[in-house]
């Protein structure tokens, strides 16, 4: 507070100094004009045009190339069990038709790929998850609409010469030769070093 108060009296000074310098003495003439003749350059501002990096997830507010946008809606984890849902919203114009099972592929912070097992149903894994372990069908979403889809796995560590996995992206193709979605999770899988993933069909869902 010492040091404030302390600049504030040099600030007023130096104005009233100006003051009454400004009564007493001429004011200083004006500068020379520059140079009138040659051509005139003007500097020109650097301009990085940032390019999209294809190993990564799209904006949100954008629809994705495709018409679909894939959504982290939560999920349940206990004693070492974790199910994580997830929609697919028809974000375009078009009625979007998918059947069976997504195409996952996982990958680390540097969106790289990483070598876990994806099996369709939680067989392995646990029991008793209905929504992972329904049989495929045929889902139409009109514009507006989602399909959800889960997954499960098992958060262990049973050799501990194997380094456990954490999986901070997804990516999936959500039927076959679709443009590739990518996921950058709010819950990263822990999958431990168990190394496999078990996934549910599309199902209908309700927004």
């Amino acid at each position: 507070m010492v040091a404030k108060r302390w600049v504030g009296g040099v600030v007023g000074g130096v104005v009233v100094a100006g003051v009454l310098a400004g009564c007493s003495t001429p004011p200083a003439p004006p500068a020379a004009p520059g140079p009138t003749s040659g051509p005139q350059v003007r500097a020109t501002p650097q301009v990085t045009e940032a390019r999209p990096n294809r190993n990564s997830p799209a904006p949100e507010d954008k629809c994705p190339e495709g018409g679909v946008r894939l959504v982290e809606t939560g999920g349940d984890a206990a004693m070492g069990l974790r199910v994580e849902g997830f929609q697919l919203v028809n974000c375009g114009t078009e009625p979007y038709v998918l059947e069976g099972y997504p195409e996952v592929s996982l990958r680390d912070s540097r969106n790289d790929p990483l070598e876990v097992t994806v099996e369709h149903g939680a067989e392995g894994i646990t029991t008793g998850v209905p929504n992972i372990d329904a049989a495929p069908a045929r889902v139409t979403l009109a514009p507006g609409q989602a399909a959800s889809w889960s997954v499960v796995w098992r958060n262990l560590v049973t050799d501990a010469t194997v380094t456990a996995t954490t999986v901070p992206v997804l990516e999936i193709a959500p039927r076959p030769g679709a443009p590739r979605l990518w996921l950058r999770l709010a819950r990263p899988f822990d999958l431990g070093n168990t190394g496999k993933l078990g996934i549910g069909p599309w199902t209908a869902a309700t927004r």
